[in-house]
């Protein structure tokens, strides 16, 4: 007589991590926009990313990516660093000292479980930095209505597509390994992770922040 008996499934035990619980106060509402639309789904990337690439045994791959993803993260973060600095100055030669109160302001609660992703918190907090300094050059009459609602936006879009940028590693990077033959693997191993079967799909305008601030005015 045949056997029918479904075998059990093998449950692995939950792997203890390294994390830094961090909580962060952020004011402007491009900062806290960029926590809502772009980090929850950044942070999910870079874990598949790391489970997707050591499943398939590419672990030269893995610091490969990681440098690539820290270059991309720091770039950017030193460009705002570098407005940030000529906002404060700017501050400085017209005598401002003082920063507005914000009405609605968040705490980020921010779970860093790698190096990229302590980045990346780091940039949302020189944005919000930025972002103070030309909400006060802008109530202080030193910035017009239209420069501020322009660079509001631009800096806004640019983590947003940095954070599409590292979507689309892991996209290639799962590819990849169904190519290699690795799929169900993978599968699985996102399954066992606490992840969507597949990334997460990118449309064309994703992450495209159609929200006008109330203080934008008309081009």
């Amino acid at each position: 007589m045949a056997d029918n008996t479904v075998p059990e499934k093998t449950v692995r035990p939950a792997i203890s991590r390294p994390v830094f619980e961090r909580t962060i106060k952020i004011y402007s509402e491009q900062a806290i926009r960029v926590i809502r639309r772009s980090y929850g789904r950044l942070i999910r990337s870079l874990y598949a990313i790391d489970v997707t690439l050591r499943i398939v045994g590419q672990e030269q791959a893995i610091d490969d990516v990681e440098g690539i993803v820290s270059k991309m993260i720091g770039d950017c973060a030193q460009q705002l660093q570098q407005e940030k600095t000529r906002l404060d100055k700017l501050c400085a030669d017209n005598g401002i000292a003082e920063s507005p109160r914000y009405t609605n302001p968040t705490d980020f609660n921010a779970r860093i479980t790698s190096p990229q992703i302590a980045q990346f918190v780091e940039l949302i907090r020189l944005l919000d930095q930025l972002m103070i300094a030309m909400d006060t050059l802008w109530l202080c009459q030193i910035l017009t209505s239209k420069q501020c609602s322009i660079a509001r936006y631009q800096w806004q879009q640019r983590l947003h597509r940095l954070a599409r940028r590292i979507v689309s590693i892991e996209q290639r990077a799962h590819q990849a390994a169904y190519a290699q033959g690795r799929g169900e693997e993978v599968r699985l191993a996102r399954e066992e992770s606490g992840l969507l079967a597949e990334p997460e799909a990118l449309s064309e305008n994703d992450n495209e922040d159609s929200e006008v601030d109330e203080n934008d005015v008309e081009n």
